[in-house]
């Protein structure tokens, strides 16, 4: 037998609900406000406690009034915060279960794509579909059967709200981790992001993306192709995120594609780039994104030029191994062929840092490059002066060896070094001087403002450019395979594939 007091408890709860079911959209507004304002931030127990054991109750009003009416967005916003209030609190496994036994979630996935409700709606959506996701795997994994993946995708490609994006970005990434049986469907979900028209939306998937990489440890053909188009934005902050995603992508298997992908992008295939012609510039200072000759429809090819030959740099400074795959390709005769395009400036200046440290850092290089470009404009492009003193930070525990490097071999020569005593130490990379001795050596760079100097003529010189490194070092014996390995001409007999390489050299002449 009930209490006097539970008596009256059971009273109050049955009085609210009979409240709500006879109020308008008005009154129940304003019922809402007070549920909100109340009991913000309170456990399960509590709840149970306001409403006598018959929070369920209330909550199954709520979840069929949203239900009835999602498509209208009548007092949408605080529908679902009052939902979020019972999903959120301490040992609310019991509710979220009753929510989703009505398709609570196929609801919140549906606001997501209809265009009347408003962008704070949608907001309030994506951080209960978070609850949901956090809860646990099985829910991640019913968010994904609910076809959520997509429908949350194009909410990231269409949102005008950044905050709402990012928001958006923490549930993608929940249901990458933690969500084995549909990982794969997010990570093909975040490529179809990339071509999206939205900036910020393409900044937050490749950010995702990054991750979702390390987690799966494959990557998806498409992937290539659609990193290296995200490169034609105007917007600096996607293609730092694009770069950093091509930094993880080489040491995958589609490394050798991503490569040749950025060398061939220093080229693009526009007729009138090889029409070079003269033209005076008012200002020199001022950054020229195209020339009155070129119009606004090549911007995009020009901006992905000079991005590929950013990237390039990026990845060659990070590791040399690439440096001298990317020799192979002609990296070289791209990069001097980007610096003749008079009609993009940021292209030209990207082009000439990279080429500047392909130069200081291969011996090889800069002796061809120095041969193309001649005495007068090789000299605007490395000014022979002295080097700047290294910080105290790079200086080593052990004294400088200052003696003049060893003289270069002679085309065929073997590749040995000498120790102390005389004795062979085997053999070396010749064409590739160490670091530090080339830092103390090498002539101060003056490649940034390279384009600001050369003239019609010089331009003809390196868009006209046929500087093939790649074939000098077969013929001197450097080639490099895909082993890594460097061998003399002596030999070139136990490679069996070293003929198809001299063709492939001769065929890109």
């Amino acid at each position: 037998m009930t209490s006097i007091k539970e008596q009256a408890a059971i009273s109050r709860l049955l009085s609210f609900l009979q409240d709500w079911d006879n109020a308008g959209k008005a009154a129940r507004s304003h019922i809402l406000d007070n549920f909100i304002e109340n009991n913000q931030g309170k456990t399960a127990s509590e709840l149970e406690q306001e409403f006598s054991q018959g929070a369920s109750l209330f909550l199954v009003r709520l979840t069929t009034w949203l239900r009835l009416t999602y498509m209208t967005g009548s007092s949408l916003e605080k529908v679902l915060r009052s939902i979020g209030i019972f999903l959120t609190s301490v040992n609310s496994n019991r509710y979220l279960i009753e929510f989703l036994e009505v398709g609570g979630a196929l609801t919140l996935l549906e606001t997501l794509g209809m265009e009347k409700i408003k962008e704070e709606d949608k907001k309030e959506s994506i951080k209960l579909l978070q609850v949901i996701a956090n809860s646990g795997r099985k829910y991640k994994e019913l968010i994904c059967e609910s076809y959520g993946v997509r429908s949350i995708a194009e909410f990231l490609a269409k949102s005008k709200s950044e905050e709402t994006q990012e928001e958006v970005q923490v549930l993608l990434d929940s249901l990458l981790h933690g969500n084995p049986k549909y990982q794969n469907q997010v990570y093909k979900g975040l490529i179809t992001l990339l071509p999206s028209v939205s900036p910020k939306a393409q900044q937050l998937a490749l950010q995702t993306l990054r991750c979702a990489q390390s987690i799966i440890g494959a990557t998806h053909p498409s992937i290539v192709d659609c990193v290296l188009n995200v490169l034609r934005t105007m917007h600096l902050e996607v293609q730092y995120e694009a770069i950093e995603l091509i930094k993880d992508l080489v040491n995958y298997d589609v490394c050798e594609a991503l490569l040749i992908g950025l060398v061939d992008l220093l080229t693009p295939p526009i007729p009138e780039t090889s029409e070079l012609q003269p033209k005076i510039l008012s200002d020199s200072t001022v950054l020229q994104l195209t020339s009155p000759h070129q119009p606004a429809a090549h911007l995009p090819a020009f901006l992905q030029q000079a991005a590929a030959a950013k990237a390039i740099g990026v990845l060659a400074r990070g590791n040399t191994s690439l440096a001298e795959e990317m020799l192979r390709l002609r990296v070289v005769h791209s990069l001097m062929a980007a610096m003749g395009n008079v009609d993009h400036s940021n292209s030209q200046r990207q082009a000439s840092l990279t080429l500047e440290y392909f130069v200081r850092i291969f011996p090889v290089v800069e002796e061809h490059v120095q041969k193309c470009m001649g005495q007068e404009l090789y000299k605007l492009f490395r000014v022979s002066v002295p080097a700047p003193p290294r910080p105290a930070c790079a200086e080593s525990s052990g004294p400088i060896r200052t003696e003049p490097p060893a003289p270069r071999p002679s085309p065929g020569a073997p590749l040995t070094r000498t120790g102390p005593g005389g004795q062979r130490q085997g053999r070396t990379r010749a064409w590739a001087a160490p670091a530090s001795l080339r830092s103390l050596s090498c002539p101060q760079s003056n490649a940034e403002d390279l384009h600001m100097k050369i003239d019609s003529v010089q331009v003809d010189i390196l868009a006209t450019n046929k500087v093939n490194v790649s074939r000098e070092l077969y013929l001197r014996g450097h080639v490099y395979s895909n082993k890594s390995c460097y061998f003399c001409p002596r030999d070139r007999q136990r490679l069996p594939d070293s003929t198809h390489f001299l063709e492939d050299v001769d065929g890109k002449e």
